[in-house]
Protein backbone atom coordinates (compact mmCIF):
# COMPACT_ATOMS: atom_id res chain seq x y z
CA UNK A 1 0.00 0.00 0.00
CA UNK A 2 1.14 3.55 -1.03
CA UNK A 3 2.87 5.43 2.21
CA UNK A 4 1.25 8.42 1.12
CA UNK A 5 -2.40 7.37 1.71
CA UNK A 6 -4.48 8.09 4.91
CA UNK A 7 -4.58 4.91 5.98
CA UNK A 8 -0.34 5.17 5.85
CA UNK A 9 -0.81 9.02 7.54
CA UNK A 10 -3.17 7.34 10.21
CA UNK A 11 -0.52 4.63 11.31
CA UNK A 12 2.40 6.79 11.82
CA UNK A 13 0.43 8.85 14.15
CA UNK A 14 -0.65 6.21 16.41
CA UNK A 15 2.81 5.12 16.35
CA UNK A 16 3.52 8.45 18.20
CA UNK A 17 0.46 8.22 20.49
CA UNK A 18 -0.75 5.02 20.66
CA UNK A 19 -2.60 3.09 22.05
CA UNK A 20 -0.84 -0.22 21.19
CA UNK A 21 -3.48 -2.21 19.83
CA UNK A 22 -4.52 0.36 17.77
CA UNK A 23 -1.22 1.13 16.19
CA UNK A 24 -0.39 -2.49 15.76
CA UNK A 25 -3.80 -3.07 14.27
CA UNK A 26 -3.19 -0.51 11.97
CA UNK A 27 0.36 -1.37 10.68
CA UNK A 28 -1.48 -4.93 10.10
CA UNK A 29 -4.07 -3.11 8.07
CA UNK A 30 -1.40 -1.09 6.29
CA UNK A 31 1.15 -3.61 5.34
CA UNK A 32 -1.78 -6.01 4.13
CA UNK A 33 -0.61 -8.96 6.10
CA UNK A 34 -3.19 -11.53 7.22
CA UNK A 35 -2.16 -12.88 11.15
CA UNK A 36 -1.18 -16.30 10.20
CA UNK A 37 1.28 -14.63 7.30
CA UNK A 38 2.53 -12.40 10.55
CA UNK A 39 3.18 -15.80 12.35
CA UNK A 40 5.06 -17.46 9.49
CA UNK A 41 7.48 -14.55 9.08
CA UNK A 42 8.17 -14.20 12.39
CA UNK A 43 8.84 -18.15 12.85
CA UNK A 44 11.11 -17.24 10.12
CA UNK A 45 13.53 -14.84 12.49
CA UNK A 46 13.37 -17.79 15.58
CA UNK A 47 10.24 -16.21 16.77
CA UNK A 48 7.05 -18.25 18.04
CA UNK A 49 3.92 -16.74 18.59
CA UNK A 50 0.44 -17.93 18.28
CA UNK A 51 -1.93 -16.24 15.89
CA UNK A 52 -3.97 -16.10 18.47
CA UNK A 53 -2.02 -14.08 20.65
CA UNK A 54 -1.69 -11.67 18.01
CA UNK A 55 -5.19 -11.40 17.67
CA UNK A 56 -5.51 -10.71 21.62
CA UNK A 57 -2.63 -8.15 20.94
CA UNK A 58 -4.58 -6.29 18.36
CA UNK A 59 -7.99 -6.29 19.62
CA UNK A 60 -6.31 -4.80 22.92
CA UNK A 61 -7.22 -8.33 24.82
CA UNK A 62 -4.12 -8.94 26.21
CA UNK A 63 -0.83 -7.02 26.25
CA UNK A 64 3.07 -8.09 25.60
CA UNK A 65 4.57 -7.69 28.84
CA UNK A 66 6.83 -11.23 29.06
CA UNK A 67 10.35 -10.65 27.78
CA UNK A 68 9.80 -12.92 25.02
CA UNK A 69 7.05 -11.42 23.66
CA UNK A 70 8.62 -7.61 23.86
CA UNK A 71 11.15 -10.28 21.88
CA UNK A 72 8.09 -10.65 19.32
CA UNK A 73 7.60 -7.02 19.52
CA UNK A 74 10.77 -6.27 18.06
CA UNK A 75 10.65 -8.64 15.59
CA UNK A 76 7.21 -7.06 14.63
CA UNK A 77 8.53 -3.84 13.64
CA UNK A 78 10.74 -6.16 11.24
CA UNK A 79 8.19 -8.03 9.94
CA UNK A 80 5.54 -5.06 9.56
CA UNK A 81 8.75 -2.36 7.79
CA UNK A 82 7.92 -0.24 10.88
CA UNK A 83 10.62 2.19 12.64
CA UNK A 84 13.13 0.37 15.13
CA UNK A 85 11.38 0.74 18.47
CA UNK A 86 8.23 2.43 17.24
CA UNK A 87 5.64 -0.42 18.51
CA UNK A 88 8.15 -1.33 21.48
CA UNK A 89 8.00 2.07 23.08
CA UNK A 90 4.23 2.21 23.27
CA UNK A 91 4.45 -0.94 25.94
CA UNK A 92 8.32 0.46 27.59
CA UNK A 93 8.95 4.07 27.21
CA UNK A 94 12.60 4.97 26.48
CA UNK A 95 13.04 5.74 30.12
CA UNK A 96 12.45 1.94 30.74
CA UNK A 97 8.92 2.44 32.57
CA UNK A 98 6.23 0.01 31.37
CA UNK A 99 3.86 1.82 30.25
CA UNK A 100 0.80 2.23 32.18
CA UNK A 101 -1.99 0.49 30.51
CA UNK A 102 -2.38 1.86 27.06
CA UNK A 103 -2.09 5.05 28.33
CA UNK A 104 0.58 7.42 26.32
CA UNK A 105 3.66 8.70 28.63
CA UNK A 106 2.86 12.17 29.83
CA UNK A 107 3.36 15.29 31.14
CA UNK A 108 1.78 16.21 34.42
CA UNK A 109 -0.01 19.89 34.38
CA UNK A 110 2.12 20.86 36.92
CA UNK A 111 5.20 21.07 34.43
CA UNK A 112 3.24 22.48 31.80
CA UNK A 113 1.53 25.49 33.62
CA UNK A 114 1.59 28.13 36.05
CA UNK A 115 0.78 28.71 38.62
CA UNK A 116 -0.02 24.67 39.13
CA UNK A 117 -1.72 24.68 42.77
CA UNK A 118 -4.40 27.03 41.49
CA UNK A 119 -5.41 24.87 38.39
CA UNK A 120 -4.91 21.55 40.59
CA UNK A 121 -7.27 23.00 42.72
CA UNK A 122 -9.84 23.73 39.52
CA UNK A 123 -9.10 20.17 38.39
CA UNK A 124 -10.11 18.93 42.39
CA UNK A 125 -13.66 20.74 42.25
CA UNK A 126 -14.29 19.40 38.88
CA UNK A 127 -13.31 16.28 39.77
CA UNK A 128 -11.12 16.02 37.05
CA UNK A 129 -8.57 12.63 37.30
CA UNK A 130 -5.33 13.14 36.60
CA UNK A 131 -5.85 11.05 33.48
CA UNK A 132 -9.16 12.87 31.58
CA UNK A 133 -8.29 9.27 29.24
CA UNK A 134 -7.72 11.56 26.31
CA UNK A 135 -4.70 12.93 24.29
CA UNK A 136 -4.55 15.31 21.27
CA UNK A 137 -4.37 14.59 17.53
CA UNK A 138 -4.68 17.71 15.91
CA UNK A 139 -5.55 20.97 16.96
CA UNK A 140 -6.26 24.34 15.55
CA UNK A 141 -6.40 27.23 17.28
CA UNK A 142 -7.20 31.25 16.69
CA UNK A 143 -6.08 33.94 18.96
CA UNK A 144 -7.47 37.67 18.14
CA UNK A 145 -5.62 40.54 19.94
CA UNK A 146 -7.99 43.61 20.30
CA UNK A 147 -7.58 47.41 19.64
CA UNK A 148 -6.06 47.59 22.90
CA UNK A 149 -3.30 44.99 22.73
CA UNK A 150 -5.49 42.74 24.83
CA UNK A 151 -6.18 38.88 24.28
CA UNK A 152 -9.93 39.44 22.98
CA UNK A 153 -10.58 35.94 22.38
CA UNK A 154 -9.23 32.39 21.08
CA UNK A 155 -11.14 29.64 19.03
CA UNK A 156 -9.98 26.37 19.06
CA UNK A 157 -11.15 23.01 17.07
CA UNK A 158 -9.23 20.21 18.92
CA UNK A 159 -9.53 16.32 17.76
CA UNK A 160 -9.14 13.70 20.61
CA UNK A 161 -8.49 10.32 21.14
CA UNK A 162 -9.70 8.55 23.73
CA UNK A 163 -7.08 5.39 24.92
CA UNK A 164 -9.55 4.10 27.75
CA UNK A 165 -13.00 3.83 27.52
CA UNK A 166 -16.31 5.51 29.04
CA UNK A 167 -14.73 9.11 28.68
CA UNK A 168 -17.58 11.83 27.46
CA UNK A 169 -16.04 15.36 28.27
CA UNK A 170 -12.85 17.49 28.04
CA UNK A 171 -11.91 20.25 30.66
CA UNK A 172 -10.69 23.38 28.55
CA UNK A 173 -7.86 25.52 30.06
CA UNK A 174 -7.62 29.04 29.54
CA UNK A 175 -5.15 31.29 31.43
CA UNK A 176 -5.19 34.86 30.95
CA UNK A 177 -2.50 37.77 30.91
CA UNK A 178 -1.78 40.00 33.95
CA UNK A 179 -5.09 41.39 34.85
CA UNK A 180 -7.55 38.88 33.84
CA UNK A 181 -10.95 38.83 35.57
CA UNK A 182 -12.21 34.87 35.39
CA UNK A 183 -15.99 36.39 36.11
CA UNK A 184 -16.08 37.79 33.16
CA UNK A 185 -14.16 35.32 30.71
CA UNK A 186 -17.65 33.78 28.94
CA UNK A 187 -16.84 30.40 27.02
CA UNK A 188 -18.62 29.17 24.29
CA UNK A 189 -18.96 25.59 23.11
CA UNK A 190 -18.87 25.87 19.40
CA UNK A 191 -19.73 22.32 17.90
CA UNK A 192 -19.86 18.60 18.90
CA UNK A 193 -20.29 19.98 22.55
CA UNK A 194 -21.98 21.34 25.49
CA UNK A 195 -20.75 23.36 28.01
CA UNK A 196 -20.85 22.02 31.33
CA UNK A 197 -19.35 23.28 34.16
CA UNK A 198 -17.04 26.71 34.32
CA UNK A 199 -14.80 26.94 37.05
CA UNK A 200 -11.89 30.52 37.39
CA UNK A 201 -9.22 31.71 40.20
CA UNK A 202 -9.55 35.41 40.18
CA UNK A 203 -5.66 35.51 41.68
CA UNK A 204 -3.78 33.24 38.91
CA UNK A 205 -6.23 34.62 36.41
CA UNK A 206 -7.28 31.19 35.01
CA UNK A 207 -10.84 29.52 34.14
CA UNK A 208 -11.35 25.94 33.61
CA UNK A 209 -14.16 24.49 31.44
CA UNK A 210 -16.17 21.47 31.11
CA UNK A 211 -17.16 20.68 28.05
CA UNK A 212 -19.68 17.27 27.49
CA UNK A 213 -19.57 15.12 24.69
CA UNK A 214 -23.25 13.57 24.59
CA UNK A 215 -21.40 10.02 23.72
CA UNK A 216 -19.25 8.04 25.76
CA UNK A 217 -15.81 7.11 23.55
CA UNK A 218 -13.97 3.63 23.71
CA UNK A 219 -10.36 3.51 23.47
CA UNK A 220 -9.29 4.17 20.22
CA UNK A 221 -11.92 6.56 19.47
CA UNK A 222 -11.58 10.04 18.39
CA UNK A 223 -13.86 13.45 18.77
CA UNK A 224 -13.93 16.72 16.83
CA UNK A 225 -15.25 19.40 19.06
CA UNK A 226 -15.05 23.42 18.78
CA UNK A 227 -14.91 25.69 21.82
CA UNK A 228 -14.30 29.57 22.43
CA UNK A 229 -13.16 31.56 25.51
CA UNK A 230 -14.00 35.33 25.23
CA UNK A 231 -11.63 37.33 27.12
CA UNK A 232 -10.92 41.38 27.04
CA UNK A 233 -10.31 41.59 30.29
CA UNK A 234 -6.66 42.16 30.96
CA UNK A 235 -3.85 44.56 30.10
CA UNK A 236 -1.72 44.08 26.69
CA UNK A 237 -0.84 40.65 25.76
CA UNK A 238 2.80 40.23 24.70
CA UNK A 239 2.30 36.15 24.02
CA UNK A 240 0.69 32.78 23.58
CA UNK A 241 1.47 29.58 24.45
CA UNK A 242 0.30 25.98 24.92
CA UNK A 243 1.14 22.91 26.60
CA UNK A 244 1.34 19.48 25.46
CA UNK A 245 1.35 16.64 27.58
CA UNK A 246 1.27 14.04 25.33
CA UNK A 247 3.61 13.54 22.38
CA UNK A 248 2.28 13.60 18.61
CA UNK A 249 -0.42 15.54 16.62
CA UNK A 250 -0.60 18.21 14.93
CA UNK A 251 -0.90 21.79 16.21
CA UNK A 252 -1.65 24.81 14.35
CA UNK A 253 -1.65 28.77 15.90
CA UNK A 254 -2.87 31.47 14.31
CA UNK A 255 -2.34 35.13 16.03
CA UNK A 256 -4.49 37.78 14.63
CA UNK A 257 -3.72 41.57 15.62
CA UNK A 258 -6.48 44.87 15.06
CA UNK A 259 -5.50 46.64 12.50
CA UNK A 260 -4.56 49.82 14.92
CA UNK A 261 -2.42 47.43 17.10
CA UNK A 262 0.36 45.86 15.58
CA UNK A 263 3.56 44.45 16.72
CA UNK A 264 6.89 45.54 15.42
CA UNK A 265 8.48 41.62 15.63
CA UNK A 266 6.80 37.88 16.19
CA UNK A 267 8.56 35.22 17.17
CA UNK A 268 7.82 31.18 17.41
CA UNK A 269 9.49 29.67 20.78
CA UNK A 270 9.45 26.32 22.61
CA UNK A 271 9.75 25.30 26.38
CA UNK A 272 10.22 21.45 27.92
CA UNK A 273 8.94 23.16 30.83
CA UNK A 274 6.89 26.29 32.14
CA UNK A 275 10.57 27.29 34.03
CA UNK A 276 13.04 26.08 31.86
CA UNK A 277 14.34 28.42 29.32
CA UNK A 278 12.77 29.30 25.58
CA UNK A 279 14.22 27.94 22.86
CA UNK A 280 13.61 26.87 19.12
CA UNK A 281 13.46 30.57 18.24
CA UNK A 282 12.23 31.77 15.03
CA UNK A 283 11.60 35.01 13.05
CA UNK A 284 7.77 34.96 11.90
CA UNK A 285 6.37 37.60 9.18
CA UNK A 286 3.53 39.39 9.76
CA UNK A 287 0.80 39.18 7.14
CA UNK A 288 -0.08 42.53 5.80
CA UNK A 289 -3.75 41.97 4.75
CA UNK A 290 -4.69 39.71 7.24
CA UNK A 291 -2.11 41.16 10.16
CA UNK A 292 -1.27 37.62 11.35
CA UNK A 293 1.34 35.31 11.89
CA UNK A 294 1.24 31.39 12.60
CA UNK A 295 3.11 28.45 13.17
CA UNK A 296 2.29 24.32 12.58
CA UNK A 297 3.88 21.94 14.48
CA UNK A 298 3.41 18.38 12.66
CA UNK A 299 4.39 16.11 15.23
CA UNK A 300 4.46 17.71 19.12
CA UNK A 301 6.61 16.92 21.90
CA UNK A 302 5.69 17.13 25.43
CA UNK A 303 6.55 20.85 26.48
CA UNK A 304 5.43 24.22 25.28
CA UNK A 305 5.19 25.52 21.96
CA UNK A 306 3.90 29.21 21.45
CA UNK A 307 4.26 32.97 19.74
CA UNK A 308 5.75 35.88 21.41
CA UNK A 309 5.51 39.45 20.14
CA UNK A 310 6.90 43.13 20.76
CA UNK A 311 5.28 46.15 20.97
CA UNK A 312 6.88 49.49 19.39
Amino acid sequence: MARNTPEAAELTQLLKTGPFHLALRSALSVRGLALNRVQHKLAQRGIKVGVTSLSYWQQGARRPQRPESLRAVRALEEVLELPERSLHRLLVPESGTRADGDRPSARSYRALVEPADALQQLFTELETPADDGLHTVGHHERVRIGPRRELNARESVQVVRAHRDGVDRYVAIHRGDVGCDPSRVTVRAAENCRLGRVRGDAEAGVVVAELLFDTRLRAGDTHVFGYVFEDGTAGPSAEYFRGFRFAGGQYVLQVRFDETALPVRCRRFTQSSAGAPRGGRQELTLSGRHRAVHLVEQGVRPGIVGIVWDWG
